[in-house]
């Protein structure tokens, strides 16, 4: 793998990662059940890092927040403006590379403009990760929040991080680190998903799928409502996934 701030051309069409995100977007009960989770933590004007094919972006604009979309692929933000024609919640759709090497010039006008930034499932694709929170802090107004959401442990990378193009995967202390390095400081941190550990496990690694097999994400979309319960138990201290929220 490069040690260049992007994982991959950007400019590529990602069969991977759409692959991906089609299976997911059919597991409604999950991306609601993310969304709620994230969902108290996010005010004001909006700003979704890496909204792909909108998965959670319709949640977002089905609840009403006034929300601007992203994408640092063209076709990405293609698909968007093909799937949300006429919302009037929706600001805007853009291309947006939180790492770009002018950030501050090209993204001049959003500097300062946002209430919320969230970034779900982005972070571990950027190598120079304190940078890419550095530049969504500047995007934010004072005292507004900054959502990532990242995969969890390095021990599960397999197969899927592979195809995905992941630098990494965390833990709660390695993403706080990041939150402190930009003087963020931390109103909440959790694991998310606890018992998608197991089928991240014995698919990617075991089963050695390239990508998240359909079927697999409709089963598991059906059992939504006992993980739900299975985070609660283990007080969301372990999972698939760690959030943490900053404020500016």
């Amino acid at each position: 793998m490069d040690t260049n701030n992007t994982a991959f051309d950007f400019k590529e069409i990602d069969p991977e990662g759409m692959a991906t995100l089609h299976a997911i977007e059919e597991a409604k009960a999950f991306n609601n059940w993310m969304y709620q989770t994230i969902k108290p933590y996010c005010k004001g004007n909006v700003l979704e890092v890496g909204s792909g094919i909108g998965n959670i972006s319709e949640c977002f604009l089905a609840d009403g927040f006034d929300i601007t979309l992203s994408d640092i692929r063209e076709n990405y933000c293609d698909a968007l403006k093909n799937k949300f024609p006429k919302q009037a919640n929706l600001k805007d759709i853009i291309v947006l590379d939180l790492v770009a090497p002018n950030f501050e010039q090209q993204y001049a006008h959003l500097l300062g403009s946002f209430d919320t930034v969230f970034a779900l499932n982005v972070v571990e694709h950027i190598f120079d990760d304190a940078l890419a929170l550095a530049n969504c802090r500047k995007l934010l107004r004072k005292g507004g929040n900054l959502v990532i959401l990242v995969p969890a442990y390095q021990f599960l990378y397999n197969r899927f991080d592979e195809e995905l193009d992941h630098y990494r995967r965390y833990t709660q202390k390695t993403l706080n680190a990041v939150f402190n390095q930009n003087q963020l400081p931390i109103i909440h941190q959790q694991y998310f998903n606890f018992m998608g550990m197991f089928g991240w496990f014995v698919s990617g690694k075991l089963q050695h799928h390239k990508t998240i097999p359909p079927g697999q994400m409709a089963l598991y979309n059906y059992l939504v409502p006992i993980f739900k319960v299975i985070d609660k138990l283990v007080f969301n201290k372990m999972g698939l996934s760690v959030i943490t929220v900053g404020q500016k």
